[in-house]
């Protein structure tokens, strides 16, 4: 199995690729039908009209609309964008939601099959299994983002030679010691997943490993819906839990806003996988920037266009290293913040509602 750190690729990134850790806006207007897929269609504002006359069609599947996987798309939109006004040619880009629904993504799959586009650019794990099998006739070129882990057996990105991508693998050792020298005296931790996520499957291992070398008890609670997640976080709140781990767990992001106050009204903060769950009300994670690897699997799209899939690597597993907090949050369980400064890049944020 191949994997390498990206940072050692030499491609073009953009100032998309700083620690900035605001949205782009999307290049395009936006349709949207109650009953099917959101969908952006790119360059339909003040197009680039670039001076080669190469042109090629690129289809971004979401996996559902959430502030993490809509900060990736921009990012993705936005460096194309670049890239092909940089170079001469034409990228013409449409996004896609699948809204959670695995038909629905199949649909967006086939379709972009159909349409004879030359790169397929899923986000989030099961957009990039749906993707990978739509592609596995065609052998169009898939460029996942944000799968956390591809080698994982029930993923099998791996070992295909029409798919690479970027993984956002946790460091959950990490967000462990960093609820430790936040609270020396911790004594229960929460485990909130949900069930029906591949991502949650590993980083959730090794949470119970660690937490039990450390011999810290743990209880976990899962949910499939928003309403699961509310009883899921009270259930771990009744019990006492001192912290509560979620990885990139989409089913719990896209819940955030439902239960991040009443995680503080109990006194309980919420280290997660993301930093969109931290800008919904979560008190802290350590990751990568969103932007970031949205614009370097743009980067790795651009390479399979323009260069095909040979000497890409399987994925390629992003830096992290920045740990978000948020002020507000912090100050409602009156939480000190102040050695995280000494384990990463610090950013703080509020709680924007996404």
């Amino acid at each position: 199995m191949k994997k390498r750190n990206i940072v050692k690729k030499l491609f073009a990134v953009a100032a998309a690729a700083a620690l900035s850790l605001s949205l782009f806006a999307c290049n395009g207007g936006t349709v949207t039908s109650s009953d099917g897929p959101t969908v952006t269609v790119g360059g339909s504002s003040q197009p680039t009209q670039p001076s080669g006359d190469k042109t090629y069609k690129a289809a971004i599947i979401k996996l559902t609309d959430h502030p993490s996987l809509d900060e990736i798309a921009q990012a993705i939109e936005k460096q194309l964008d670049k890239l092909a006004a940089d170079n001469g040619i034409t990228i013409e880009h449409t996004t896609t939601s699948g809204q959670g629904d695995e038909t629905t993504l199949k649909q967006l799959a086939d379709q972009a099959i159909a349409d004879k586009v030359d790169v397929i650019i899923p986000v989030a794990t099961a957009a990039a299994k749906i993707s990978a099998l739509a592609a596995e006739d065609s052998k169009t070129p898939v460029v996942f983002a944000a799968v956390s882990y591809p080698d994982e057996e029930s993923v099998a990105l791996t070992g295909l030679d029409y798919v690479t991508g970027t993984s956002d693998a946790l460091n959950t050792r990490f967000i462990i010691d960093m609820m430790l020298a936040q609270n020396p005296d911790l004594k229960k931790v929460g485990l909130l997943y949900s069930l029906s996520e591949d991502n949650s499957i590993r980083p959730i291992a090794e949470a119970k490993e660690y937490l039990t070398e450390k011999g810290i008890p743990y209880s976990e609670q899962t949910a499939n819906s928003n309403d699961e997640v509310i009883a899921a976080a009270a259930a771990l709140a009744a019990e006492g839990v001192d912290a509560i781990f979620t990885p990139t767990d989409n089913k719990i992001a896209v819940a955030e806003l439902a239960i991040y106050q009443s995680l503080i009204d109990a006194g309980i903060p919420h280290y997660t996988g993301a930093d969109s769950f931290v800008r919904n009300g979560a008190f802290a994670t350590c990751g990568v920037n969103y932007t970031e690897l949205g614009a370097r699997t743009a980067d790795l799209a651009y390479e399979a266009l323009t260069k095909g899939m040979d000497g890409l690597e399987d994925y390629y597993l992003m830096d992290g290293g920045i740990i978000t907090v948020n002020t507000e949050t912090a100050a409602g369980l009156n939480a000190d913040y102040s050695m995280f400064k000494d384990m990463g890049t610090l950013v703080e944020v509020q709680t924007t509602e996404d």
